[in-house]
């Protein structure tokens, strides 16, 4: 994977992190409905002068249709799915489910996408990472079929986030302006949530902690992360750019112990382990040590299929 493509991913990975401590802390107080619409609409706020100001709004209607349909699997079902499920189950186990994301990715690229499919080495690094994210948080569905309504919620969630980043890499979602399409994707689903949100309002001025929540929902995970995340997936493909959903629970536990003294323990180092060494198995498709020493040989190698990105 190319140098921009790493920062790409390490920006997005830190981003993403957080979400699912705000959404938990968001629900409490306002229904997942009212969350997701005040996060588009505080993005699209941001982003729509952008796109204005730039003078890429126009090429956007020209392709309303598929627009549409992407904003309304990416994001108004993806996030409302989210939102909803952490009502049951925690975030920590939120994120665990989010992460079978590449896999469904590679799934769903068996009958749709021959650029996207993944084997050797990237498959085995893909399974490592799993294998992490269970060591490192425990896959914890006891209790009531509440958690499991909850469970369900999220894999939807990541089905929807892995048909998103498919989409993004194909005409004509991958011509147009990376910021125009998070722009448009914000105002839809604000658009389309804003009569329900109207009937689910709070009877209350919520806390600071919920109002703040929101804003950074908004602002950095939301607006800013969007466009990040579109350059990502043009930049690596859709099975490499979704291997954050492995470094994000890691970035989630990480917050938990500096920030919320959470228990630190074995598992937990094993599994961070674990959880990058399968990231960068899955995105280089190589092992470091073992490239280098070939690299070194008399004879040439040629490792373009490696660094070459699926999408191009």
């Amino acid at each position: 994977m190319t140098r921009k493509g790493w920062l790409l991913f390490t920006a997005i990975s830190l981003i993403w992190g957080i979400p699912y401590l705000l959404i938990k802390i968001a629900v409490h107080e306002l229904d997942p409905a009212v969350v997701v619409f005040a996060r588009a609409l505080i993005a699209a706020i941001i982003l729509i002068p952008m796109t204005i100001q730039a003078k890429t709004l126009l090429p956007l209607f020209k392709h309303w249709r598929i627009i549409l349909i992407f904003s309304v699997i990416h994001m108004v079902g993806a996030f409302l799915l989210i939102s909803y499920g952490e009502q049951y189950v925690s975030s920590s186990l939120a994120s665990l489910l989010i992460a079978a994301n590449p896999l469904i990715v590679a799934l769903l690229a068996l009958g749709f996408d021959k650029s996207e499919r993944v084997n050797g080495l990237r498959l085995l690094g893909m399974l490592f990472g799993m294998v992490g994210i269970a060591v490192m948080l425990g896959f914890d569905l006891r209790g009531d079929g509440r958690q499991w309504i909850g469970a369900i919620f999220l894999l939807l969630a990541a089905t929807g986030y892995a048909v998103g980043a498919l989409l993004l890499k194909h005409r004509p979602l991958v011509e147009l302006p990376r910021t125009s399409v998070a722009a448009a994707e914000c105002t839809i689903t604000a658009i389309i949530l804003l009569p329900v949100t109207l009937t689910r309002l709070p009877s209350h001025v919520p806390s600071l902690g919920v109002l703040v929540s929101v804003l950074i929902l908004g602002v950095v995970c939301t607006a800013l992360a969007l466009p990040v995340f579109f350059a990502l997936i043009a930049e690596v493909g859709a099975s490499r750019g979704t291997i954050i959903t492995y470094v994000n629970p890691a970035v989630a536990v990480l917050l938990g112990v500096t920030l919320l003294h959470e228990q630190f323990t074995i598992a937990t180092i094993v599994g961070f382990l674990l959880i990058i060494g399968g990231s960068w198995l899955s995105t280089s498709g190589s092992i470091p040590f073992l490239t280098a020493r070939k690299t070194s040989q008399p004879e040439p190698v040629i490792d373009t299929p490696i660094e070459a990105p699926a999408s191009k």
